[in-house]
């Protein structure tokens, strides 16, 4: 896909949804020549990584598990990678189909996606095809992703909400439930990107109610973060303050989702900045918040030193402001009608009365592009420089912790450690500290043992 950078006809000129008819002749315009044949192939290849990926991912954790990990006892970040690889093994194969068509219609004359084609004023052969076909396709895969994406950013909030409040996390069983019920609702929703195509009403009104209904175990999480929250002596450590931010953003983007979801007001908004600014606020910022979570968390982990808090801060601050004040004026261009796509909105006399917004759009961007470097100078300098780590920095449970500060083969000096409760017994009535590792047995803790922890 980057050598497609320095061909002479140009890297792929299709959009990134690479519609037909641009993405299925590649006479169509110069991008959709060799550029488009190169974007393609990267695609089949990425696919089958993040298959293999999603099944070693899978076969790990259901046969790997060590002594005493239940199920039920695993971190809610394990379960949300298990079932971001479940959902990607499920759901990228159709994208692989979708693209193999593609490559066949485009190299050996066949009619999946074209009918009724005209070029230069000459009508081409194909016929039978629908370009909707690779729509449904396409946006099959198009959903899970956002979950594929998601999940994991959610399952590191998971773990350092709980860790930096210092109190279980609430409503352990609801909260694998839900990514359970999200995952399966992410494949029976992908119509809402379509409501534009001509769909039949009926089938509108069926993607709209699950659609909608999506947002119930979503909204479950959101309760249990906000529960977990709530009263807890809360450590407002960088990672903290990021996980905090993912779900600040997981509520605003939701809410907009709800408009989007919903056909009769879809109509209305579709392909307009609106889009934009609800799919970067909930996927984007929230995914990429939950990455920076997990990156400040587990970075003594990885190099044995401690981030910068300071410059941890300073980077949170501005993002979380850059990322608000470049989305949220987004949703009243949408509102006004500004289409996302276009090259120059200024070519359109009724689109000038937004450049204001535009522009602070852009200048907000701008910051948010220049915080990141402090987080990459932070990064860099503490793996070298920073302040040496202690085993355990943060009192987590979770076993990864109880592994010695020096990297060793298999991370264990000897076996591998026996778990012998869940990952979330934090400041527990009668006991010693305000955690007890996932490692330490029942009967080491009798003081502070509830009926049935034996």
């Amino acid at each position: 896909m980057m050598w497609s950078v320095f061909i002479e006809t140009g890297p792929a000129s299709g959009g990134w949804t690479i519609y037909p008819p641009l993405s299925a002749l590649p006479q169509a315009m110069p991008g959709s020549g060799m550029g488009m044949t190169l974007w393609l192939v990267s695609m089949v290849l990425f696919i089958v990584s993040a298959l293999l990926g999603g099944i070693n991912y899978i076969a790990t954790v259901i046969n790997l598990r060590t002594k005493g990990m239940s199920m039920m006892r695993l971190p809610l970040t394990i379960w949300a990678f298990l079932i971001t690889a479940i959902l990607g093994v499920l759901s990228f194969p159709v994208l692989f189909a979708a693209a193999l068509l593609l490559v066949f219609d485009r190299s050996f004359g066949t009619s999946f996606y074209l009918s009724d084609i005209f070029i230069g004023g000459e009508a081409l052969h194909n016929s039978g095809g629908s370009p909707i076909l690779f729509q449904h396709l396409f946006w099959f895969l198009g959903h899970p992703e956002v979950y594929i994406v998601l999940l994991p950013a959610l399952g590191l909030a998971s773990e350092v909400i709980a860790t930096q409040s210092r109190k279980p996390i609430f409503g352990y069983k609801a909260m694998v439930v839900s990514m359970l019920v999200i995952a399966f609702l992410s494949f029976i929703v992908w119509g809402h990107h379509m409501f534009m195509t001509g769909m039949n009403p009926f089938l509108g009104a069926v993607f709209t109610f699950t659609t909608l209904l999506i947002a119930i175990p979503s909204a479950v999480k959101v309760f249990n973060y906000i529960a977990t929250l709530w009263k807890a002596n809360i450590q407002l450590t960088p990672a903290m303050c990021f996980a905090i931010g993912l779900v600040s953003f997981f509520i605003s983007g939701g809410l907009t989702g709800i408009i989007l979801g919903d056909s009769a007001l879809d109509i209305n908004i579709h392909d307009t900045y609106f889009v934009v600014a609800h799919f970067h606020i909930v996927m984007g910022a929230s995914a990429i918040f939950g990455m920076f979570a997990g990156v400040y968390h587990w970075f003594p982990r990885m190099f044995g030193r401690m981030m910068n808090k300071t410059l941890g801060y300073i980077h949170f601050w501005i993002t979380v402001i850059a990322v608000y004040g470049v989305f949220f004026p987004m949703h009243f261009l949408g509102l006004a009608g500004v289409p996302r796509r276009y090259y120059s909105n200024s070519a359109y006399e009724s689109f000038m009365d937004m450049q204001n917004i535009n522009e602070l759009v852009t200048v907000m961007s701008m910051i948010g592009g220049v915080a990141q470097l402090i987080f990459a100078f932070n990064f860099f300098y503490s793996m070298f420089y920073g302040k040496k780590s202690e085993q355990n920095p943060w009192g987590s449970n979770t076993i990864e912790w109880t592994a010695p500060v020096e990297h060793l083969h298999g991370n264990w000096p000897g076996e591998i450690p026996t778990v012998h409760r869940w990952a979330y017994d934090y400041s527990k009535p009668g006991a010693e500290h305000d955690f007890i590792p996932q490692t330490t047995p029942y009967s080491q803790t009798k003081g502070s043992n509830l009926p049935g922890e034996e």
